[in-house]
Parts: C-alpha cells; structure tokens; sequence
C-alpha cells in the first residue's frame, strides 16, 4: 500500500490516456495501437483520406477499446484515491524514522554540540502538532476567559512558545522533574495534565490542579514530575537544584529541569544555585526562556550580555532555537546525558512570547506589531511542524484543520465541565498551610480569628 501510495494518479493518467498508439501501458499491462500509417493518424491526413469501410470498422473498434480503456482507468484511479487514506494511517502509524535537520545550529559554550541531524518518526510530529494546538488553544481561551472576568488575579499566558514545552518532554520521562516560573500552563499540560483542571484552577474551582487555590501562577502536579509554577521571579531555580539534589542523594538516574526567563536571569540567587550545582556535580538542567522581553524590558537594555547560555562560565551552555521543537528535543536529550554523568548544564531557549507579559499588558508599547507579525509567519513552531507533516505527507492540510477544529471543541467542553465545578469550601484555606500532628497547626492569631469569622 505504501508503494501504491508513492504513485500519483497523474501517473497514471499520463499513461492510459496518450493518443493511441502501439505502447505498453504499465499500470494496467494494456496494449492499445493505431498503426502508424493508418489514415486517421494526423488531423491533416484526415482531411485528404476517404475512409474505406475496413477503416470505418477500424475507427470504430479504436473507439471501442478507448471507451473500455477510459472506464478501467476511471475505476482503478477511483480505487486508488479511496485506498489513500488508509495507506496514510499506515504511514502515520509507522515507526520509521525521519531524519531533519534543526533550522539553526546550535551554539556551544565549553562543550561540543550535539548533531543537527534530528532523529523523529511520523507518530511524534503528529504529536507534536496536536500538542501545540492544544496548548496554543487553552492559552487563546484563557484569554478570553480572563477579559470575561472568569479569571481573577494574574495570568501569564505562554502562545509562541509552545515548543520548548513540547520539545522538552519528548527528550524525558515523567521521573524527571520539571519547576517553573509563572508561566506554566502549558508546562503542566506537557506534564499530563488536562485542559479542564487547567481551566478550573484559572477559574479558582475545587476540580482545578491546585484545588483552585493556586490560580495561574502556581499550577501543580507531583505525580507528573512537575513541582509548579513560582510567582517570585527566579526562585524557583534553588528549589529546582534541590530536586536535583535529591535525585543525586537517592540515586535515581534522572534529572530537573529548572525554567526561567531572560528577565530572571540577572538574579542573584539563580548564580548561587548555578554555584552550588556546579560544585556537588548536581543533574540540574537550567533552562533559560529568552523571549526577549522582561515585562516590558527588552533583553538588551537589562543585561551587558545577553548570551545567557555562557552565564555559567565555569559550566557549559548552549543556545537553541526555542521555536524549533525537534530543535529543543535534541538539546534536552544531550543535556540530559550529560547532567548524569557530568553535572548541570544551562540551555538557552531563543523563543518569543504573542501575549504581552501578563493581562495588563497589551504587549505593543515596547515593540512593533510588525515584529510580532514577522516571527508569527518566520518562525511559529506549530506552523514549522505543520509543514514537515505536509512535505513528508504524513497527513493532508484537510485532515490538520480537522485535528484543529477537533481540538476547539476538546476545549469548549473542558471550559463547559470547569464551569460546572464548585468552588473551594472556605474551609480549604486551612488544609495543606501546616503539617499534621507536630501542634503547628495550632500556632497564630490569625488563624483562631479566621476560624471565628468563617463559617
């Protein structure tokens, strides 16, 4: 079926339709002639030619074959367009690997660079896709949720950069962990998580992955991997060196990706951790989001230098074209190699963000639409995927924009069921604040009279 499949009916339409003529016809094995200095050979000998009645018969049984032949041809190419899309399910379903090479190479600081050469199979691109969709559509979703008011407080929404998320899970297993910053609803949905805990913790309802007391930025989920979002800009790299830490200490053989943005990265407490990790041979993976833009800041006007890959000095970096999710994979599965048996490394993600930095900021006072509009058309890592899909006909433009369209319902009905969830009993503000059995919680002013005020 995958031979057929290669063919295309313009081949065969080539063959079974030329002029009639002495030829071998290779789709059908079919033999159809008019002799070479028969008279109806040219349009001009036909002018000049009486017919004779055994041409007449002649003409007639030419007619005859090409009817016959016309309709076994349309019969066969009908047959042939309806064994596509199964032979396009074998194909997809398929294991065999596709090899592409990343858009940009990579850029090393004190260690060598994997291969551009990308190893993939046409399950993971499809994959791919899907993913980014989804996330690309929670994040559209939230959007609007939040300027319906169904959304309080902040939120930091995560469209445009949807391959790191993607990318670095296809390098990984759920044994390793992953901790953020405030922009992490697309992370926890790499994690395993689903659109509609997604949506109800954003709502601040009881089903959501924090039991709606967490919100936007402080998205959870343990039995992922994943240990949360952070409001405070950079502290959530220490605690990821302590998960790497405790991986060292048990033994486990796997490794913590801590993510932060360029704007995070001239904290001081991100070059302590870097320290401490270098010295005691940690597998922390310190992953730098460079969409350029620190709240409103741009890169260039926060840091001297902005190559955040060789910020460690003493350890190796590396930069990664961040809206390249075959890209990313092949930086995290290096990195990852190398934190077991070498200690952290810090990866640099050159990504871009389409929001603004959060919902009060419309994203267009500090850089032009045009730059927006230009990285949407260069650069969109769902779009880059898209086009892989196509140009190794994995699947057809119809059958993308009906997993998109799928996809818009999955999280129409993921905002319909968050909806219907309640919020917390007030109760909830006392559960999970003190650990159990030590008397701690007891301890505090405020709780006693916040227990006389509640119900």
């Amino acid at each position: 079926m995958v031979i057929i499949r290669t063919i295309s009916l313009t081949f065969f339409s080539q063959y079974v339709f030329k002029s009639l003529h002495f030829q071998f016809y290779p789709c059908c094995g079919l033999s159809v002639s008019s002799p070479p200095n028969h008279p109806f050979t040219s349009p001009t000998d036909a002018k000049t030619h009486t017919p004779s009645p055994s041409d007449r018969k002649l003409a007639k049984d030419s007619t005859a074959v090409m009817a016959q032949l016309t309709h076994g041809a349309t019969a066969l190419r009908n047959a042939l367009s309806a064994a596509l899309i199964p032979a396009r399910h074998l194909a997809t379903a398929s294991t065999s690997p596709i090899v592409v090479e990343t858009s940009l190479p990579f850029t090393a600081h004190k260690i060598d660079p994997p291969s551009r050469s990308v190893e993939t199979t046409p399950q993971e691109l499809l994959t791919f896709f899907r993913d980014m969709a989804l996330m690309r559509r929670m994040e559209i979703a939230a959007d609007s949720l939040y300027k319906a008011k169904l959304i309080r407080g902040f939120c930091h929404l995560y469209d445009g950069q949807e391959a790191v998320a993607v990318g670095m899970e296809a390098a990984i297993t759920r044994k390793d962990c992953i901790i953020t910053a405030y922009r992490d609803h697309c992370i926890f949905l790499g994690r395993g998580g689903t659109p509609v805990e997604a949506f109800a913790e954003l709502m601040g309802r009881k089903d959501g992955c924090s039991k709606g007391k967490g919100g936007s930025m402080h998205f959870y989920r343990k039995e992922g991997g994943f240990y949360g979002g952070h409001g405070i800009v950079g502290a959530q790299v220490p605690l990821g060196c302590g998960l790497a830490f405790a991986q060292k200490y048990s033994k486990d053989e796997n490794v913590t990706f801590a993510l932060y943005g360029d704007g995070a990265a001239n904290q001081g407490q991100l070059f302590e951790a870097l320290n401490m990790a270098a010295l005691w041979d940690l597998p922390a993976i310190l992953v730098c989001e460079n969409n350029h833009y620190g709240m409103g800041t741009a890169e260039w006007r926060a840091a001297k230098s902005p190559a955040y890959y060789k910020r460690g000095d003493y350890v190796p970096g590396m930069k990664v074209d961040g809206m390249d999710a075959l890209a990313v994979k092949q930086a995290c599965k290096f990195a990852k190699e190398h934190a077991l048996k070498n200690g952290p490394i810090i990866l640099e993600m050159d990504t871009y963000r389409y929001h603004g930095h959060s919902m009060s900021d419309p994203g267009s006072t500090y850089r032009t639409r045009d730059e927006i509009s230009g990285i949407r058309q260069e650069r969109d890592p769902i779009e880059r995927i898209r086009k892989l899909i196509l140009h190794h006909d994995l699947a057809t433009e119809k059958e993308l924009k009906d997993t998109e369209k799928e996809i818009r319902k999955e999280v129409d009905d993921a905002i319909a069921n968050a909806k219907e969830s309640p919020f917390p009993d007030s109760s909830e503000l006392f559960t999970n604040v003190y650990v159990k059995g030590l008397g701690a919680e007891s301890f505090g002013a405020d709780r006693k009279e916040l227990r006389t005020v509640l119900p």
